[in-house]
C-alpha cells in the first residue's frame, strides 16, 4: 500500500497528529483537513484514493459530508467516530460510507480496514463493465442470472439472486437494511427489515459451507449485511 494517497478529515488535532504519524510511517501519503468544507474541496481537487472521515466536524455534519462526496465519486470512505451509536452508524452507511470504526481504535485495525477498502475499490473498478461478478468463491453472472459457488451451480429464486447481486456490486461494504430493501423490494418496503433477514438466511443455506458460521455473507448486527471474500 506504499504511496497510497489518503485524506483525513478530522478537527481533533491530537487525532490528526497520531494518524499522520502512524500512516506515514506505514508508507501512506497523507493530507489532512480540519473541517467538512475544507475536506470537500480537497476531495474535489486532490482525488485521494481513500478518505478517513470523522463525523463530529465543526461546520458540516460528517454524514452530510459523506452524502456530498457520494454525489460525484465512489472513493472509499472509512468513518472514524467517537459516537458508536447504532443510529449514527446506519446514517453514515446509508449515505455511502464503506466502513465505520469507533474511537478509540488501533492503528493495526485501521490499516486492515484501509487494505480491504482499497482491494474492493480495485475490484469494483475492474468489474465496472463486466457482467460477471466474483467475490471469493462466488461467481455471479448478471446477464445469465446464474450463481456458482466453488464451481458448483446453485439455484436461487429471483429475489435471492437480486439480493446477492446487489451485495456483490459492493463487496466488503456494509449495506444497510434500508438500502437493500429499497434496491431489491422497492421504496415502499424500507421498514420491512425482516424480509432481508429471512432471505439472507435462505442465501446462507445455499452459498455457505456452514450456514451457522457464515464466512461469505456476514451480518452487521442492527445495521445490515456485507458480502466478503473469506480469504
Amino acid at each position: 500500500m506504499k504511496g497510497v494517497r489518503l485524506l483525513v478529515i478530522d478537527d481533533e488535532r491530537a487525532v490528526l497528529r497520531a494518524l499522520v504519524t502512524g500512516l506515514r510511517a506505514r508508507g501512506y501519503s497523507v493530507t489532512t483537513a480540519s473541517s467538512g468544507g475544507e475536506g470537500l474541496g480537497m476531495v474535489a481537487m486532490d482525488g485521494p484514493e481513500v478518505i478517513i472521515l470523522d463525523l463530529g466536524l465543526p461546520d458540516i455534519d460528517g454524514v452530510e459530508v459523506c452524502r456530498r462526496i457520494r454525489e460525484w465519486t465512489e472513493t472509499p470512505i472509512v468513518v472514524l467516530s467517537a459516537d458508536g451509536a447504532e443510529g449514527r452508524k446506519v446514517e453514515a452507511l446509508d449515505q455511502g460510507a464503506d466502513d465505520f470504526i469507533t474511537k478509540p481504535f488501533s492503528m493495526a485495525e485501521l490499516e486492515a480496514r484501509l487494505r480491504v477498502a482499497l482491494r474492493h475499490r480495485a475490484r469494483c473498478t475492474a468489474e465496472t463493465d463486466s457482467s460477471v461478478l466474483t467475490v471469493g468463491p462466488l461467481s455471479i453472472d448478471l446477464a445469465g442470472r446464474s450463481v456458482t459457488v466453488r464451481g458448483r451451480e446453485v439455484s436461487l429464486t429471483r429475489t435471492e439472486f437480486d439480493l446477492l447481486a446487489f451485495l456483490a456490486r459492493h463487496p466488503g461494504r456494509v449495506i444497510t437494511h434500508r438500502m437493500l430493501l429499497e434496491a431489491v423490494w422497492g421504496p415502499e418496503y424500507v421498514t420491512e427489515s425482516q424480509y432481508v433477514r429471512v432471505y439472507a438466511n435462505h442465501l446462507r443455506k445455499k452459498i455457505e459451507e456452514d450456514p451457522g458460521r457464515p464466512s461469505i455473507l456476514l451480518t452487521s448486527p442492527g445495521v445490515g449485511y456485507q458480502l466478503v471474500d473469506p480469504d
